[in-house]
């Protein structure tokens, strides 16, 4: 009886070629699935399951962990503002960690001797699939043909026609990993420190002029609507803002950052609907919680994200981290104006009921009402006790 392998398959030219080399060169009963995460549509989803019938597969299947990927991963991350570097919302990168977790409990599910999957040795999605597979299925093990055997592209072009497939493996000049959180774009331009890539390399490209006015609205940290109109499902809304905000080209960068693997990297993205919402959602913070609120988020939200990119979501931790980011959320309720225009926007203002500007106690370099200009005196005497205490005894001692 042939041992059962489950292949984490996308279509590309690494998978394929570890779905059919582990079926003809190895014996192994070939399943493969695909985790949708939101960046597939259905009619890719079909072109993936046929070409995955033609390697060889027995079986199969795809996962659909979409929402799944919002509930427990892009809410959060919403909530702590997460830009990796205050510049990459992390699209990829999470995505990953959900697409892990669906192929090993599916694994598990229909009983696989081993876990395969085609991550290259170069990159960081190695040590993500690899850890993730390892901590909840230690008894599974994993196959890596494509990173074991140090392939080229041309040797698995070469195998796969060799074998009756034929299909069309051109390199593309640009890489682009389309998700629900963001869409990177790699080339010959993000290999360089100086360079930057060209308008052309976007997916999405300027198609409006002018400026274009649009409302974000949230309750308790999480989007409720687009121009005032709600929708329960979150990724309806993501999707809805994409579609408005990606013809304006907003949403492109560049992030320079540290690999899990230790080094440099450089990728191109564009995010239009996380970056106005994260930002959006700042805004409102500013005005809805308080300084020190504000500062611990800051911190908790900067350590979620790194844990998320360097495959830490199943450490403990973030799910205390998880409770706090909820907990801090409950007054972040109200709708964000936002004005569009050609590869840039401006956070209008906000209008909330949580809002900490609009108090009786007085207008910022306006008005007080709540105290006298004696109290004033009297908090700025004790308030600068602790420096003029400081700066006395340097003195005493001629320093």
């Amino acid at each position: 009886m042939k041992e059962k392998v489950l292949l984490a398959f996308s279509g590309g030219l690494d998978t394929s070629f570890c779905a059919m080399y582990l079926a003809k060169e190895k014996g192994y009963e070939v399943h493969t699935a695909v985790a949708n995460t939101g960046g597939f549509s259905d009619e890719e989803l079909k072109v993936i399951e046929d070409k995955a019938y033609r390697l060889g597969a027995k079986t199969h299947k795809t996962l659909d962990v979409t929402n799944e990927y919002y509930d427990k991963s892009i809410k959060y991350m919403v909530f702590g503002n997460v830009l990796r570097n205050g510049t990459y919302p992390i699209s990829v990168s999470s995505e990953r960690i959900f697409q892990a977790l669906a192929i090993i409990n599916y694994a598990k599910e229909i009983n696989a001797d081993y876990v395969a999957h085609g991550s290259t040795g170069a990159g960081n999605d190695q040590v993500r699939f690899d850890l993730t597979f390892d901590v909840i299925a230690p008894n599974i093990k994993i196959l890596t043909p494509t990173r074991d055997m140090v392939l080229t592209r041309e040797y698995e072009i070469n195998y796969l026609k060799e074998h009756g497939f034929v299909a069309d493996f051109k390199k593309m000049e640009y890489s682009i990993n389309k998700g629900l959180w963001g869409t990177s774009i790699g080339g010959k331009e993000t290999l360089k420190s100086e360079q930057t890539l060209p308008d052309s390399a976007y997916p999405s490209q300027v198609v409006k002029t002018g400026e274009e006015t649009v409302t974000i609205s949230f309750e308790k940290g999480e989007i409720t609507a687009i121009n005032g109109e709600k929708d329960e499902n979150k990724i309806n809304l993501i999707n809805k803002l994409e579609d408005i905000a990606n013809k304006y080209g907003i949403g492109r960068d560049m992030h320079i950052g540290d690999t899990i693997i230790g080094i440099k990297g450089r990728v191109g993205f564009e995010a239009a609907a996380p970056m106005l919402i994260i930002n959006a959602h700042k805004m409102l913070e500013k005005h809805t919680l308080t300084k020190w609120q504000q500062y611990w988020k800051d911190q908790l939200g900067n350590w979620y994200g790194m844990f998320l990119h360097e495959a830490q979501y199943l450490e403990p931790v973030m799910r205390d981290i998880e409770q706090f980011l909820q907990s801090s959320q409950q007054n972040v309720t109200g709708t964000v104006i936002v004005k569009l225009r050609p590869l840039s926007y401006t956070l209008v203002g906000v209008d909330s009921p949580f809002d900490l500007m609009k108090t009786d106690f007085g207008e910022y370099g306006e008005i007080n009402r709540a105290w006298s200009a004696d109290d004033v005196k009297g908090f700025t005497k004790i308030l600068g006790n602790q420096m003029k205490i400081y700066y006395n005894v340097q003195k005493r001692n001629e320093k």
